[in-house]
């Protein structure tokens, strides 16, 4: 994987276009051209490359970026302190603005991380994902994301239900990340057509009509394409919006154990016989800075933090006011790089998306 520009241009691009996008909190110039010379004999060649957040540099998997020559050029944005709600950023120059729709958000928390894929300043970004946070601000700004397996990759988070992820512009370019990050790490090959079952609400989700609509033609038109086969099954769960918090808040009642207990087990009979599961990433579209009002953009992401499945977002299409839907393709535990053979498959099928 190559950049789609060096090091120098990174930063100049940057320089340029983040007063505009608000993708970053820190730039590190001087140390991003200070480690070049030594990174571009390594692997990755100097590849440049964002954080996540403030503390994304110290992160498990930028350290290995930077250890098979990844440089990274800036920290991006995440919530500003006190945000209840985590679907957008707060940057040096103001708040993060979605590419596509400057009036919208660009998603969250790995905000900044999206748009700065997105806009094309840098091929990959980090991210983490404990309720949908890579693959939320991925579906919004049209880029991929994935959440890896829960335990696959160091976590920070006490809770388990965050996931180290990686926000790119292709599945292709996440395979970079995982090859860097994940010692053993093996490519996996894709069996065409994909057995799958196409879910359009989980069973409980109250989805935008506009939204779902865009996700049903993705999935004809990979079906049409002899990618995916749909099966003559369902995965229909109980909203898990509430034992996510409780689980949050370090303190489960009964009931809501017994919903999470439920839930892992139609998961685990699903995917005992179908190796692929195909959501929505949101059931909305971006919404505006002023908030997502009574609607949360978490509803169909965060069941598979509380279940550990790993889950990417593929572009699957924009609604007809010119805003970026997500295609989120859920897999066994463990099956992370299977999981990035299928998305291969799927952006091959889709072609490039753009409004």
């Amino acid at each position: 994987m190559t950049g789609s520009r060096d090091v120098s241009g990174t930063l100049g691009a940057i320089e340029r276009e983040d007063p505009r996008l608000c993708a970053f909190l820190d730039v590190w110039r001087q140390e991003a051209l200070a480690r070049l010379p030594a990174a571009a004999r390594l692997p990755l060649a100097g590849l440049p490359f964002a954080v996540k957040g403030p503390t994304g540099f110290r992160s498990y998997a930028a350290r290995r970026l930077i250890a098979a020559g990844g440089v990274p050029v800036g920290s991006t944005s995440v919530p500003g302190p006190g945000t209840y709600w985590k679907t957008w950023g707060l940057g040096a120059h103001g708040r993060t603005v979605n590419p596509w729709r400057p009036d919208r958000s660009p998603g969250g928390s790995s905000a900044g991380s999206a748009v700065a894929v997105a806009a094309d300043l840098v091929t990959l970004a980090t991210g983490s994902d404990g309720a949908g946070s890579v693959r939320i601000p991925a579906a919004w700004c049209g880029v991929f994301g994935l959440k890896t397996t829960n335990g696959l990759l160091p976590s920070p988070d006490r809770s388990g239900l965050a996931s180290a992820g990686v926000l790119t512009r292709t599945a292709a370019q996440a395979e970079t990340y995982l090859r860097c990050v994940l010692d053993g790490y093996e490519p996996a090959a894709a069996e065409l057509p994909l057995a799958a079952v196409h879910s359009p609400d989980l069973g409980f989700a109250d989805v935008d009509p506009e939204v779902a609509a865009v996700v049903r033609d993705a999935v004809r038109r990979l079906v049409a394409a002899g990618v995916v086969r749909l099966v003559d099954s369902g995965c229909e769960l109980l909203d898990p919006g509430a034992v996510w918090q409780a689980v949050r808040d370090g303190e489960v009642p009964p009931h809501l154990g017994d919903v999470r207990r439920e839930n892992d087990r139609r998961l685990d009979a699903f995917f005992a016989g179908t190796p692929l599961l195909l959501t929505p990433v949101t059931p909305n579209r971006p919404h505006g800075h002023d908030g997502p009002g009574a609607l949360f953009s978490t509803s169909l992401t965060c069941a598979f933090n509380l279940s550990g499945h790993p889950a990417a977002s593929v572009p699957a299409g924009f609604t007809p006011d010119g805003c970026p839907v997500g295609l989120q393709l859920v897999a066994r535990r463990g099956a992370d790089a299977r999981l990035l053979a299928m998305a291969r498959a799927v952006e091959e099928a889709l072609g490039p998306v753009r409004p």
